[in-house]
């Protein structure tokens, strides 16, 4: 279908694409991966005709018909339904054609076409495609006009589904949609008739595919099976050298902050050079992973509170008078784990808002810790970052005391490079905004993290580093995504919004699955469900982690507190033995703060070496 030869792409002068060449069988799905900025809708729009190649060329099948998802969405009075079935340009030839047609020869041709196109159908698919995505009947019948741009790109994308291309594109296609219409989508691809090749970031819909294409290093490299097969494919080439890598970092992490802060003291020189002879021995390990994705820092709660952390009782949620929520009876605990299910305009976004403090009940009760802090990502919230205030300028809103090192280290462990820290909001892409955002609302370690479409600008790598995130923070999490995976990766509970009202749901994500594409599990006899099981225990297992290494992060903490105070007071001392003429003037005086000076050394010795053993024990259950 899709023939790709020693194909090189270039943008602004930077080659994205170097000499790729692969082939898309007719009727195969394949999904596209590759870091964000690697050239995947560059590829797309040569595909297109969009944009030229710099060198090789592509071909597609003589007479193939190609869909795609353009920028363009309709918005004119055209009510939904029109818009989709008018998309079937031949399907509307003919119709029209057989309006003034005379000729019975030719009356009859188009009548069999029209047959052999199923026309008689077409109202009935393009309904189920649009129910689908989420368009109820009534809505269906609806001009554009009276819908927003996210619900305008839903029906683009019913309009070329329903278009039936030989040749399927679609980039991203689940960033704008809700969790049951990326269900429903990954459902119709698992049976469309013709070859598809998807740009996305979706593990659940990427498993729907049946090969998978690397963009890597400006080469394409394809992968039989979806993308779990994929994943396991190229970290068996991995595993060893980022197992090794890694251990060698976090050593040599832990031997050089010795080294830094105690070469200088006596009493620990010889321990001291004792770590920077084995640093001078170790040897790197070599890696294949090339730039490897910075991690996320969730700060735990500063404050641990006790159960419930919220109360919810008999609350009725809603705006101008108009119930959207009712009877909500719910209690959240400080460690849980919670994703809300359901359709768009559920409910969902309105309920993470009065968690968040940002909308008050109509009726009811909403009790809270008077002292509790939350974090709530949205979002909305990234085109309202100050457009002109650069990274480095939220930081320093947020650390006005500390130095510009300080500041410029902690937007390194954002993931923002030296040069991204001066760049003004606006012109960073959508995946550095969220980034940055994420780490900008956690920044002072918060008891509740809501997390509303946490991942659409976030690739496969960042995503994997967001989860472990979340499963490394110790407060509780509320989830809102159509990331089935991250779902399944991070939470231990499921509610879902429906009928004016949340309650638990009693069943895991497969379950919801095929609750949304109303199937039972007897219609998927036989399916693979371990991976569901696999995620469970690493969510399990993330649990256990946290909950034990939880004693010796606080132990650790609390000496290095301890040898701050006590360090504090040796400062006091020795500006007591600082007044001039102490020695004459009070000599007995001199003597006692001498005598405690000693002590105060002695004890912050002691504190100093609780702190480093604590932290040698945290360091090696982290490694485990």
């Amino acid at each position: 279908m899709l023939h790709v030869n020693d194909l090189t792409c270039r943008m602004e002068g930077r080659v994205l694409i170097d000499q790729a060449t692969f082939h898309l069988p007719p009727k195969t799905r394949m999904g596209l991966v590759g870091r964000n900025g690697s050239g995947k809708s560059t590829l797309f729009r040569v595909i297109k005709g969009e944009f030229g190649a710099e060198a090789g060329d592509f071909s597609i099948r003589k007479g193939a018909r190609m869909g795609s998802v353009d920028q363009e969405v309709p918005g004119g009075p055209e009510s939904l339904m029109d818009v989709v079935l008018a998309a079937d340009t031949e399907r509307a030839s003919l119709l029209a054609e057989a309006e003034t047609a005379t000729d019975p020869h030719r009356i009859a041709e188009i009548q069999t076409r029209l047959s052999d196109i199923e026309a008689h159908s077409a109202e009935a698919r393009a309904g189920t495609i649009l129910a689908g995505l989420g368009f109820t009947g009534e809505e269906q019948r609806r001009p554009c006009s009276e819908f927003s741009g996210g619900w305008r790109m839903r029906v683009a994308l019913a309009a070329t589904l329903f278009a039936r291309p030989d040749l399927l594109l679609l980039d991203e296609p689940t960033n704008y949609l809700d969790l049951e219409g990326a269900i429903w989508l990954e459902s119709y691809l698992r049976s469309f008739p013709g070859a598809a090749l998807i740009i996305s970031h979706d593990r659940d819909l990427l498993n729907a595919m049946d090969k998978i294409a690397h963009l890597r290093a400006k080469k394409i490299t394809i992968y039989a099976g979806g993308y779990d097969s994929f994943e396991k494919t190229l970290a068996e080439r991995q595993r060893l050298q980022m197992k090794l890598k890694a251990k060698q970092d976090d050593e040599r992490r832990h031997l050089q902050s010795f080294v830094d802060r105690f070469r200088a003291k006596a009493s620990k020189a010889k321990q001291a050079q004792s770590r920077i002879k084995r640093l001078e021995k170790m040897q790197p390990v070599a890696t294949v992973v090339e730039d490897p994705v910075a991690p996320f820092v969730f700060p735990s709660p500063h404050r641990d509170m006790a159960p419930p952390l919220m109360r919810i009782e008999n609350a009725v949620l809603g705006y101008d008078g108009k119930a959207v929520l009712r009877d909500l009876n719910l209690r959240i605990d400080p460690d849980d784990r919670i994703a809300l299910l359901g359709k768009n305009g559920s409910g969902k976004s309105t309920f993470a808002k009065m968690l968040a403090g940002r909308l008050v009940p109509m009726d009811g009760h909403f009790r809270f810790h008077k002292k509790i802090t939350t974090a709530f990502f949205a979002q909305h919230q990234l085109d309202v970052l100050p457009p002109e205030k650069s990274a480095y300028d939220h930081v320093l809103d947020r650390m006005e005391e500390a130095t510009e090192a300080q500041r410029r280290s902690r937007l390194a462990s954002f993931g923002l490079p030296i040069h991204l820290q001066e760049t003004k909001a606006k012109q960073l892409s959508g995946g550095e905004k969220a980034r940055l955002l994420l780490n900008l609302i956690v920044f002072e370690g918060p008891n509740l993290l809501i997390l509303d479409e946490p991942t659409n600008h976030l690739d496969m790598d960042s995503r994997a580093a967001l989860i472990d995130a979340i499963n490394s923070y110790e407060g509780a999490v509320i989830l809102i995504a159509h990331d089935r995976h991250l779902i399944e990766s991070c939470v231990d509970r499921l509610w879902l919004c429906a009928n004016g009202g949340i309650a638990p749901y009693d069943g895991d994500m497969e379950d919801y699955r095929l609750f949304v594409t109303g199937k039972t599990p007897k219609d998927e006899r036989g399916r693979n469900r371990a991976p569901a099981d696999e995620k469970t225990e690493r969510r399990r297992e993330a649990a256990q982690r946290r909950e034990q290494i939880k004693p010796l992060k606080q132990e650790a903490a609390k000496w290095e507190k301890e040898a701050e105070r006590l360090r504090g007071v040796l400062a006091t001392i020795d500006k007591g033995l600082a007044a001039p003429g102490l020695y004459e003037k009070d000599p007995k005086t001199a003597t006692e703060l001498q005598i405690k000076r000693a002590k105060a050394e002695e004890l912050i010795d002691a504190a100093e070496t609780k702190w480093l053993d604590a932290l040698e024990r945290l360091e090696a259950a982290e490694a485990d």
